[in-house]
């Protein structure tokens, strides 16, 4: 990939510089439940307004769909944003408008205005042309730092981006991208993948790019019963993606033919369903009962997974391995996620997917023991695929040498 065009690159003084970030940030009661997003833009915020700038912030919450919802205001945010950055932080009535842009005409300096819920129009999904004119009005620089919404082709992360001759890339951005890029490009070995989650289908773009680099796949959540179904196991009412087992199955021989190794569980916590309080079984991975479903990898496969994480220099994880919300199918990713923080102690690069991946590593208490840890699940999986995303091809390319 060619490099970027930097936030460092770029003279901010007196700009006002219409920031992409991602403040899609849980809520309860009007606050802030989880502010990592927002901590993890505060070193661009900070940049354009230590720098003189006027930082003009757009963000997305939820799925609102073209409407407005006052339950998706973006005000909890902003006021997170005072707290952590120490000032004010001002919040404009809308994204787009005249007031809005009355407001950004009259910030000073060092100001900073968080802009409504984009998806409150349902031009910014769309990349509606007009959407995107008014949005540019309101800045004279354009900064993504917005990783997690970066495939998304939508107007404030595509279409505004034509306006502008400046188009640059935050902090938040330039680490996802080089951290992804370091396990893409030219990963030290041994190299393992660490793939779950529910479906196959989510993982056949990764699992088929990474093929050539990695040494070992470890397989585990929903998705390994459709490679365990592949293989003829009986896997009982487990989640088995029918129309993708045939795929499965071409993916197997592929490692063999490659000389990787596909590693499945051996064994699975199972229980009749995910309801509090049901009984559960560690049972052999290819022998479930009927009415009995595979709801976490067992503790022989954990201690497995863990032995082949033990020598990896460069670990790639992408979903969970059970249903980890509930503690009593929490305990194979808890085991794995400790082992590859314990690597991870040792020297070897781990880069993490976000969303549920993040959110496991946090429920194993492990987040501050891995590399890094990818604001965007969507967005990571695309990079690992090796798509282009089109957010940041939207970027300026940097000046040569």
């Amino acid at each position: 990939m060619m490099r970027k065009l930097h936030i460092d690159d770029v003279d901010l003084s007196g700009k006002r510089v219409l920031t992409r970030v991602d403040f899609n940030v849980p809520l309860a009661e009007g606050r802030v439940t989880d502010d990592i997003r927002i901590r993890r833009a505060l070193p661009t915020v900070r940049r354009v307004v230590d720098s003189g700038g006027m930082a003009v912030l757009m963000s997305h919450l939820g799925r609102p769909k073209g409407q407005i919802v006052d339950d998706l205001r973006m005000r909890p945010a902003a006021a997170r944003l005072a707290e952590l950055l120490g000032r004010d932080v001002a919040v404009a009535p809308d994204c787009v408008g005249g007031e809005t842009e009355d407001m950004v005409k009259s910030l000073a300096g060092g100001g900073t205005i968080l802009l409504e819920n984009l998806r409150f129009h349902p031009g910014e999904t769309k990349n509606d042309p007009d959407f995107a004119g008014q949005l540019a009005r309101l800045g004279d620089v354009y900064v993504n730092d917005a990783f997690g919404t970066a495939h998304r082709a939508h107007a404030s992360t595509v279409g505004v981006a034509a306006a502008f001759q400046v188009r640059a890339m935050g902090y938040l951005m330039e680490s996802e991208v080089t951290n992804l890029t370091r396990v893409m490009a030219d990963p030290e070995k041994p190299f393992v993948a660490i793939l779950g989650g529910a479906k196959v289908s989510d993982k056949i773009g990764v699992i088929e790019n990474l093929m050539p680099k990695v040494d070992t796949f470890l397989i585990g959540g929903g998705m390994a019963f459709t490679f365990l179904r592949a293989r003829g196991g009986s896997v009982g009412e487990s989640l088995v993606e029918e129309d993708h087992v045939d795929t499965a199955a071409r993916l197997l021989r592929a490692a063999e033919e490659a000389g990787k190794k596909l590693e499945l569980p051996s064994d699975v916590v199972a229980a009749r369903d995910v309801a509090s309080g049901g009984e559960t079984r560690t049972v052999a991975a290819d022998e479930i009962e009927r009415g009995w479903k595979g709801l976490d990898i067992g503790p022989d496969s954990a201690r497995a997974f863990s032995d082949q994480v033990a020598t990896a220099r460069t670990i790639v994880w992408n979903g969970p391995l059970g249903v980890f919300e509930d503690p009593r199918f929490a305990g194979g990713t808890r085991v794995v996620a400790e082992a590859v923080a314990a690597r991870t102690d040792a020297g070897a690069l781990s880069v993490v997917g976000g969303g549920d991946s993040a959110a496991a590593m946090a429920s194993a208490g492990v987040t501050d023991r891995i590399s890094h840890i990818s604001t965007g699940g969507g967005a990571s999986l695309e990079f690992l695929e090796g798509k282009e995303l089109p957010g940041i091809a939207a970027l300026c390319d940097a000046p040569a040498g």
